[in-house]
């Protein structure tokens, strides 16, 4: 099973809500689709038990540092995209600000599933044969849900679950 995150925007509450749902669920990787923010999340980060896979998002400031911060906790920074290979799936990995690069990723058959965020809106969609999956906003901040998603990767079942606050 991998674990799916986006849009977590500093919210440091949320970031161990979510971190906890993982390990609790034992996922055997995090993929991060954008929207981090800033460095100093990635000590919340670092107590996943699980390999960390992200790339950055349109709010994403300094990219060095973040790059350098969350390597440092052995997490893989993919830049803006991300091309890995799971449990024989193959998965891109964007924050997805261009929808029409999105559909077009989706429609290349290139790849199994396709992760991306930055609508705060989660949903699942398949696409010519690719599934599509956007966890919705792990900070909250939008929507007020905070969510994130896991996948089956041999069944491709997914499910988005709301992370309980407070």
């Amino acid at each position: 099973m991998i674990g799916i995150i986006s849009d977590s925007h500093d919210n440091l509450g949320a970031i161990r809500k979510a971190v906890e749902f993982f390990n609790d669920n034992e996922v055997k990787a995090v993929l991060h689709a954008g929207d981090l923010v800033s460095p100093f999340t990635a000590k919340v980060f670092e107590k996943l038990k699980s390999q960390l896979y992200v790339v950055f998002g349109n709010n994403d400031g300094d990219k060095v540092m973040l790059t350098k911060s969350f390597e440092d906790i052995g997490a893989t920074v993919c830049g803006d995209f991300g091309k890995l290979t799971v449990d024989s799936l193959h998965i891109a990995l964007l924050h997805g600000t261009n929808e029409a690069l999105v559909k077009a990723l989706a429609k290349s058959e290139d790849f199994d599933v396709i992760i991306r965020g930055h609508t705060h809106d989660p949903g699942i969609k398949v696409i010519k044969g690719t599934l599509l999956i956007n966890p919705g906003e792990c900070s909250g901040v939008l929507f007020g849900k905070a969510t994130v998603a896991t996948l089956g990767t041999a069944n491709l079942n997914v499910e988005i679950t709301e992370l309980k606050m407070g």
